[in-house]
């Protein structure tokens, strides 16, 4: 099983992404350049965190266009997994691979810290190696995560169960406090409608091991490499 990991000028969580694959998993993994034009037989792609075009303009909104992209984009319409983090998440909302945007945080500031996350749905190909409702701690870095849609497209990602993280304190529940961007209904990460794409800012790729202060990121990647085993 091969991992293909799309580095952008810019981007800082590649290397990340490749020891959670390699030395954590045991999966294969390579780095695709955003110049490329094709994912060398990547089963599933990983659009890593970082500034991705130093997010001039706006986050994301250059690195939709590398070529790299057409790509990501037509393995995702075939079905094939995606996994977008941060700046990934980013890029993913602006390339139309999900919906809605992630703007400046509400407090206008950076925040890098642990979080917790509720996991509220594990009938994904992301989250299967959790158990719903399952508390987790995942780190976060971004200036900006605030997750926003229309009232409608909010509607539609809760009914189709396509929210699959969501902010909450450490005992599970949802206040302000939690939230540390200000995203709409405390959203962290959701799917696409075909579910093969998933979008979160947190890191789980920064919590595979105890020694970083977290495992409960690996889940995610062994939930990953399940499904496509399966």
């Amino acid at each position: 099983m091969k991992f293909g990991i799309v580095t952008f000028p810019g981007s800082n969580c590649d290397y990340d992404a490749y020891h959670a694959v390699v030395d954590q998993l045991g999966e294969q993994a390579f780095y695709l350049w955003h110049k490329d034009t094709d994912l060398q037989g990547a089963d599933v792609v990983i659009l890593p965190g970082g500034f991705s075009y130093g997010d001039y303009l706006r986050c994301g909104a250059i690195a939709r266009f590398s070529p790299i992209m057409e790509a990501v984009a037509a393995h995702a319409a075939r079905g094939g997994p995606v996994l977008a983090i941060c700046n990934g998440f980013q890029i993913a909302c602006e390339a139309g691979l999900l919906p809605g945007a992630l703007l400046r945080n509400a407090s206008l500031k950076y925040v890098c810290e642990q979080r917790h996350l509720r996991v509220e749905n594990v009938d994904s190909r992301f989250t299967s190696g959790y158990t719903a409702g399952q508390i987790v701690r995942i780190p976060i870095a971004h200036g900006e995560g605030r997750y926003v849609a229309d009232g409608a497209t909010l509607d539609r990602l809760e009914g189709d169960g396509r929210v699959v993280f969501r902010y909450v304190g450490a005992e599970g529940g949802s206040d302000e406090r939690a939230n540390p961007n200000g995203s709409l209904r405390d959203i962290a990460g959701i799917l696409n409608d075909k579910r093969n794409v998933l979008g979160m800012m947190p890191h789980p790729e920064r919590a595979v091991e105890p020694i970083v202060g977290s495992g409960d990121g690996l889940a995610l990647f062994e939930s990953i490499v399940g499904a496509v085993h399966a």
